[in-house]
């Protein structure tokens, strides 16, 4: 099945569920946002977790000794870098790196070269000013498609919903998807029903070599 992440976890209710519907990873972030957790809240969520769910913190422009203190102090899998960090910077929290591009058109695609050796994936997220993340807004596709020749695992995010993520999956092929804002109540409250009807829908898809 469709690796999927869940982002944007505030509460262990939610994490919960996710993790009972099949989830793969969790989502954590630790940056100004409606969905902002702290890192205490976070690893009070995380330790309550089975071990074998993935947790992400999500992370913009912070300092490099922040991210390691959080890192440590929750106990993250994986790190997620969403603002302006270099290649460089990412390549320092290896293998723990992912790079979020939020890009808009064929153009941008370019600006990934660079990030191929320090980074363990992709994360494709839209743009929108002013945001660095949970815009709601979809994603266009085939930019998704054409930034899978950097030969690196690519996840889909922006607007993915549980009418919408059959259609994704099956035109993009992603490594996994991300889904925040499709699934909630109000920013940082899931909403149960949409998550067992994304994950239903998910389960449901069957993909052809």
């Amino acid at each position: 099945m469709m690796k999927v992440k869940i982002c944007g976890i505030t509460n262990y209710d939610d994490a919960a569920l996710a993790v009972d519907l099949g989830v793969d990873a969790l989502g954590f972030v630790f940056a100004p946002s409606p969905r902002r957790i702290t890192p205490d809240q976070a690893r009070l969520i995380i330790e309550d977790l089975p071990p074998w769910i993935v947790t992400v913190g999500v992370f913009v422009d912070e300092e490099e000794k922040e991210v390691q203190r959080i890192t440590e102090r929750c106990g993250l899998h994986l790190l997620q870098f969403h603002g302006n960090e270099s290649p460089s910077f990412c390549g320092r929290f290896q293998p723990r790196s992912i790079k979020a591009f939020r890009l808009q058109e064929n153009s941008e695609l370019s600006s990934i070269r660079a990030y191929k050796r320090e980074v363990r994936a992709l994360h494709l997220d839209t743009f929108q000013k002013g945001l660095a993340g949970g815009t709601g807004r979809t994603f266009p596709w085939n930019l998704a498609i054409e930034a899978k020749a950097f030969s690196l695992p690519v996840i889909l995010s922006g607007g993915l919903t549980p009418s919408n993520i059959k259609q994704a999956i099956e035109e993009v092929r992603p490594y996994a998807v991300d889904v925040n804002s499709g699934i909630e109540k109000c920013p940082g409250k899931k909403n149960p029903e949409l998550m067992r009807q994304l994950m239903e829908t998910i389960k449901g898809v069957h993909l052809n070599d």
